[in-house]
Formats: structure tokens, C-alpha cells, sequence
């Protein structure tokens, strides 16, 4: 099973619906606050459920929500299908954009799933269909010295301000015996100094390369902003 594999099937990785709900509703927040205008083309590259997009469109011009498993984007062209100003699209229909399409790429909670070597290659993708002048976010990244248990007290933090802290606590015990701790085990996730990160977006053509505050409810993982050079 491979972490796409996981997406695209049946998991538990929210705790319960008032989990999802919450979350994803702080998500769209977090996201709309970086729409530059009410016209703008924006890109959702890894969007999930997005159960909260429709106030996302609402918010610009034009909505892409792109993921790459399959079961997740007939999902969202059922929720979505009568919003004549959204696109659910896969990876491969990203490539296929024109150059110089949008105006702000968003990418929350998705490099931790990709090896260096895929983040390179979508970094270049996504500079190519930005504007001069458009905006990359990057969110949730995962510093090297945040683990599992502090990623669990954070969620039970959440938890215990959204209202649902029985729910946590069994969807804590559930994880450790599911396919995304053994996924996890195996393959491990994708974790960037800042530094680091730093360095390899402003490589790939990016400028003004500069933390902004978490997207989600976990302040030990980071964001990045940067612009598309020239």
C-alpha cells in the first residue's frame, strides 16, 4: 500500500465528523486569508475532502482542487459539481494547465507525503503555471524534531477546544493499530528544516521566500510564502 493508496480508501484519520469538520473549516480559513482578490485563479494541489471549499470559491474567481486519489475527487464532484466556478482535477490535469494560469498555489499538509525528488518536480510545476508575480504557500511542513507524541498532543489540544476529546483519545488508540502508523513506519514522512525548505523554493525560482503562520491547529510545523521571480 502506497500513501496514495491509503487516501484513496476508507481510513479513520479524522477522529470523528465534528473532527473533519472543524478541521477542514480551519483550512478554508487559513487558505482564504492568502486570496489576493476576489478574481483571482487559485490552486488547491493536495485539497483532500475540502469539505469547506465552497466558501473558498466563493472567495476568488476561479477554484482548482487538485488530488491525486481518485475516490476522493468523485467525492468532491458530487459536493461541488453545481459551482460553475471550481475544477476538481487530478496531478496529471495540473501539468496539463496552461503557463502563467494562476494567481496562488496552495499546498497544505501534501510535501510530508513526497520524496525530495517529487517535491523538486512539482515546485517546477507549479512556478510554470503561476504568474509573474503569483504566490506559492506551503503549508504544515514537519520539522525534523516534531514527533509522533507531539503531533498527539497537539490533536488532543484541538480536541479539547473543538468539543471532541473522548473521540481524540479513541482515534489516538485506533491509529496506533492502523495502516497509516504502519505507512508511516515504513515509509516515514517528509520532514525540512526550514532552512532547508527555504532554500529549495527559492531554487526552484521563487523569491521573498518567508515563514507565515501555520495552516491547522499544530504551531510546531510551519508555512512558507513565496512569490514567482520576475
Amino acid at each position: 500500500m502506497s500513501w496514495r493508496d491509503f487516501w484513496n480508501g476508507e481510513h479513520a484519520i479524522y477522529v470523528s465528523p465534528r473532527h473533519k469538520a472543524l478541521h477542514y473549516r480551519g483550512i478554508a480559513t487559513d487558505l482564504i486569508s492568502h486570496i489576493p482578490s476576489r478574481d483571482a485563479v487559485v490552486l488547491d494541489h493536495g485539497c483532500g475532502e475540502a469539505l469547506d471549499a465552497g466558501r473558498v470559491a466563493a472567495a476568488c474567481g476561479r477554484l482548482y482542487l487538485c488530488e491525486a486519489a481518485p475516490s476522493v475527487r468523485e467525492k468532491l464532484r458530487a459536493m461541488l459539481g453545481a459551482k460553475a466556478n471550481v475544477a476538481v482535477v487530478s496531478p496529471e490535469e495540473v501539468e496539463a494547465l496552461p503557463e502563467a494560469t494562476l494567481d496562488l498555489v496552495v499546498a497544505n499538509s501534501l510535501i510530508q507525503y513526497l520524496s525530495r525528488d517529487e517535491l523538486a518536480a512539482l515546485l517546477v510545476t507549479w512556478r510554470e503555471k503561476l504568474r509573474p508575480g503569483g504566490k506559492l504557500v506551503v503549508a504544515d511542513i514537519i520539522p525534523p524534531d516534531v514527533s509522533p507524541l507531539t503531533d498527539a498532543s497537539q490533536l488532543l489540544a484541538f480536541a479539547w477546544r473543538g468539543g471532541f476529546l473522548t473521540a481524540a483519545l479513541a482515534g489516538l488508540v485506533r491509529t496506533a493499530f492502523s495502516d497509516y502508523r504502519k505507512l508511516r513506519a515504513r515509509y516515514g514522512l517528509s520532514t525540512y528544516r526550514l532552512e532547508e525548505i527555504t532554500g529549495l523554493i527559492a531554487a526552484a525560482g521563487f523569491e521573498s521566500v518567508t515563514p507565515a503562520k501555520n495552516f491547522g491547529h499544530n504551531p510546531h510545523r510551519f508555512t512558507l510564502v513565496g512569490r514567482k521571480a520576475g
